[in-house]
């Protein structure tokens, strides 16, 4: 994924530096993604801030989930682990936690090889874009797609999970045509996740 922005950034534009302190300091994954697409196409800073910010508010649903874990965590741990929190290492940590495996410290661990793997994934991205040229060739924009394919197979643990995650899909597409943006992410997320939690209770 890292490497697949590395190589977007620098097609659409972005310098070396640019994509590898974007990668850096954001650790965004598919907001990043969206924004390098909206300012692509000439959208201004203010849609760009609010499309990735309405994107990213699943993070939101991510540190609920995780909350309950660590309220014996000090408030600067926890703020660590919040800007490593992506949808990456919080399938791992929730895994880890669930299994009983996990705490705080594997999750800085976790957010660590996160942080790494990223950043030097944008790296290779960006050195390797002078040599691949376009990189709709190798089909690089698919990258997102296909991570999020493999990270819900991977939570996809029982007929609940798959049900919900089918649910979560009809919502999104359906609001995608009557919404504007991106709300449909968020809405679908929820209404999936509300519908699952009382069903299955």
């Amino acid at each position: 994924m890292g490497m697949a922005f590395g190589i977007l950034a620098r097609a659409d534009g972005f310098t070396a530096a640019q994509a590898i302190v974007c990668s850096a300091t954001a650790l965004a994954g598919a907001g990043q993604f969206i924004a390098l697409a909206l300012m692509t196409a000439g959208a201004d800073l203010a849609s760009v801030l609010a499309a990735t910010a309405v994107v990213n508010l699943r993070y939101v649903l991510f540190g609920a989930t995780l909350s309950p874990h660590l309220a014996a965590t000090p408030l600067a741990r926890q703020a660590v682990l919040a800007y490593t929190l992506t949808d990456e290492t919080f399938a791992v940590n929730i895994d880890d936690l669930r299994r009983g495996t996990g705490d705080d410290l594997t999750m800085l661990g976790v957010g660590l090889v996160s942080w790494i793997g990223w950043v030097a994934g944008t790296v290779a991205g960006v050195l390797a874009s002078s040599v691949l040229g376009d990189p709709s060739r190798f089909g690089a924009e698919y990258a997102m797609v296909a991570m999020f394919t493999a990270l819900l197979v991977a939570q996809a643990e029982d007929r609940r999970h798959v049900i919900v995650g089918i649910m979560a899909a009809m919502v999104a597409i359906v609001c995608a045509v009557v919404l504007p943006g991106t709300w449909y992410i968020i809405v679908a997320a929820i209404v999936a996740a509300t519908v699952g939690a009382v069903v299955f209770r």
